[in-house]
Formats: C-alpha cells, structure tokens, sequence
C-alpha cells in the first residue's frame, strides 16, 4: 500500500497561546504541500510539530501504508531547518558520511552515495574541504544532499530555497520533483515560489488568541 502522511486537528502553542488549530490534511505519495504565511504565523512550528521535533497541543499526525514498520511518522522524515546541521571544522564528504550512517535507509528505498549527491547538487570535487570554508549558498546545496545520501520517504523542508540563487532553485525544484516522481512526499515552508508538480497549498494565518 503506497504510503500516506495524515494530520488531523493539529493545534500547537507558542507560550501559553495557541499559534494554529484545526490544521488538517492528507498526503499520498508523489504529493506535495506548500506551507505559505508571515513570518510569526506558525510555518516552522507545524514543520517541526510534523517532524516529531515539537509536540502539539491537540490533534495527531500518522502515516499508512509505505513497506516498513514504524514507531512514529518522524521514523519517515527528513527535516532541514534553517540552520544547515552541519559541522563547519569538518569536511562536506565527514558531514554527509555521518548523516547517512546517522540516518540510515528506510526500507523502501536507498540513499544515494556521497559522491553522487556532491554531483547531485552541481558541486562535484568538494568534499575535500571544510563545511565552513563553502560559501553560504553551496553550503545550502550541500546540506539538500543530506536528504539524499539516506533514504526517508517525507522531506520536511522549512524555506529550503535561502541562500540559493536563480539557478541552484531551479536545481533543487529538479530534485524535489525527482523525490516525488519516486513516491516521495513532501511538505515546504516557504517565502519563495516552489515550482513543483502535484502540490496544494496552505495558508497559515498565525496566532489566534489565548486557550481555555
């Protein structure tokens, strides 16, 4: 059975107010949603909430079908945040080996091979060199290969376009695209347009005054 990412009634807080409620939706594989909004109005927290990283105030997120038995969706997810996870005293190849020993496969599929994902985001030949020595665009690209060297069915992705310029957004909508194309599901916060297939939208409003 192809794999699905449900959410129902999610509400979360920031401090003692609630930021969203009554956030629902259903994605299949091969679908996308983009998450758009002001800064403030809760893009990152349902990220994150999605994730596992936050807990929500009310409501649940699950996952069906898909090949393989698991605890929790986060089992199934990539997520890059704003911040790159990266460490900048270590080499890109040290960083990527350790996300994809870190990580590891998901049963349905196989990460890509640390060279092939240097090549995949159109920086062959650099995994020599210190992550902090890169330039904050390539520094970007190279942790979009951390999705890539393991395999994980949803990418979570918070404004995965900063830094980047005209021609690395076109390549990352490739990759994205190709994630899909593969039964890949994925869910993006974003200021920037995200030209991809097969995607809805949802727009987040922000904080909608004090709970009970």
């Amino acid at each position: 059975m192809p794999l699905s990412l449900v959410v129902a009634g999610l509400g979360a807080k920031r401090g003692e107010d609630l930021i969203f409620k009554d956030i629902s939706f259903v994605l299949e594989a091969g679908e996308a949603l983009i998450i758009t909004g002001p800064n403030g109005s809760g893009k990152s927290t349902l990220l994150r909430v999605v994730a596992g990283l936050l807990l929500q105030e009310e409501g649940t997120v699950s996952a069906t079908g898909g090949t393989q038995e698991f605890g929790h969706p986060r089992e199934l997810c990539h997520y890059l945040g704003h911040h790159n996870g990266m460490k900048r005293e270590l080499t890109v190849e040290e960083n990527l080996t350790f996300w994809k020993k870190f990580m590891g496969d998901s049963a349905d599929g196989t990460g890509m091979g640390v060279f092939q994902a240097e090549e995949a985001v159109d920086l062959p030949g650099i995994g020599h060199l210190p992550f902090g020595y890169l330039s904050a665009g390539q520094q970007r690209r190279i942790a979009f290969a951390k999705l890539l060297v393991a395999h994980r069915p949803v990418w979570i992705l918070d404004e995965p376009t900063a830094a980047l310029d005209s021609a690395a957004d076109t390549l990352l909508a490739k990759l994205i695209s190709a994630h899909q194309r593969s039964g890949g599901i994925v869910l993006a916060a974003t200021h920037q347009p995200l030209a991809l297939q097969n995607a809805s939208e949802l727009a987040m409003t922000g904080f909608i005054g004090l709970s009970d």
